[in-house]
């Protein structure tokens, strides 16, 4: 049933998001990095000078958000998807790859209504830190060179999701936490394309009869293998739309005007490789997020649950 899937949908992205959500920060600050003063060299290096700079929780700056609208979003994603293949199945014939491309296409042009604003305040929060620690190491550089020029630095002031949003909606209204609407959709349709189908067909070759699920197992490593794939192939549409939904840049950063401007002054003072910045990390997020999500959202907790209310009342 559509609230049962909804609920699966839910409790997978919460879950999801509780393991990886460290890994998705490191992806985020690699990503925003430009050639000028680079603070992190890895994955391993973000996350031991976030925690020294800014304790354990600092690796969770902006969960709050993402943990808040997860929910939506999943259950939006697994069953828009669900949706969509049931309504392109209805000849009772096999699912074709291009109706199965179709479906993830219309699962991913769904979420973004959840995805873009979620994204777009997550990448604030996740970035506040690695700008901090910027302006305090030219801060101290400047020290150094000058110290009777130098000013005190000035105390980092905790932003929140809340007063961004005020912000965002008294300045520019409900398009100021759409900013990257298109860059979102441009990474968002081809991941879904790719990833639902590669999954189906994945979890496919577990199954021992066609009338009975896959093991969770199977179904665990198929969403994890799926969404590795297609967390890399779409890969330099995320930096770009994470270029453009991030509102503060640090000392000597580039700023852009859209996804073509962005673009071409990544490709031109970077380099093709700046591309596939936390390529790695992204794989690392996305593979478990998307296995734990197909093993809750497959083994279905909600009919579970929900089958338990009326054994209860009676």
């Amino acid at each position: 049933s559509l609230p049962a899937k909804l609920i699966n949908g839910g409790i997978a992205g919460l879950i999801g998001v509780t393991c990886v959500f460290p890994i998705d920060l490191a992806k985020t600050r690699l990503q925003n990095q430009q050639n000028g003063q680079r603070m992190y060299t890895s994955l391993s290096d973000c996350l031991i000078k976030t925690i020294r700079s800014e304790g354990y929780f600092g690796m969770y700056r902006g969960a709050a958000v993402n943990l808040t609208l997860v929910t939506p979003e999943k259950a939006i994603k697994l069953a828009a998807n669900d949706f969509f293949r049931h309504h392109l199945s209805k000849d009772g014939k096999k699912l074709t790859l291009l109706r199965e491309m179709l479906a993830g296409c219309g699962a991913g042009t769904c979420q973004v209504i959840v995805t873009t604003p979620m994204e777009m305040l997550k990448i604030q929060l996740q970035d506040a830190g690695r700008i901090a620690a910027q302006k305090k190491l030219m801060a101290a550089q400047a020290q150094l060179s000058s110290p009777a020029a130098a000013a005190e630095p000035a105390v980092e002031s905790r932003t929140t999701a809340t007063q961004i949003t005020r912000e965002l909606l008294r300045s520019k209204g409900i398009a100021g936490l759409y900013k990257g609407l298109g860059a979102t959709l441009l990474r968002d349709v081809p991941f879904s394309i790719v990833y639902f189908p590669l999954f189906a067909n994945l979890n496919k070759l577990g199954q021992k009869d066609p009338n009975v699920k896959a093991p969770f197992y199977v179904s665990f490593l198929s969403g994890c293998v799926a969404g590795s794939t297609a967390a890399v192939a779409v890969n330099p549409c995320d930096v770009i739309k994470t270029r453009l939904q991030s509102l503060q840049r640090g000392v000597n950063e580039d700023t852009y005007s859209g996804i073509l401007d962005c673009t071409k002054k990544i490709w031109q003072r970077e380099g093709p490789t700046a591309f596939f910045k936390g390529a790695y990390c992204r794989a690392l997020v996305i593979a478990p997020l998307f296995g734990i999500a197909q093993v809750v959202y497959f083994v279905g907790i909600a009919e579970f649950l929900l089958d338990m209310l009326p054994k209860r009342r009676a």
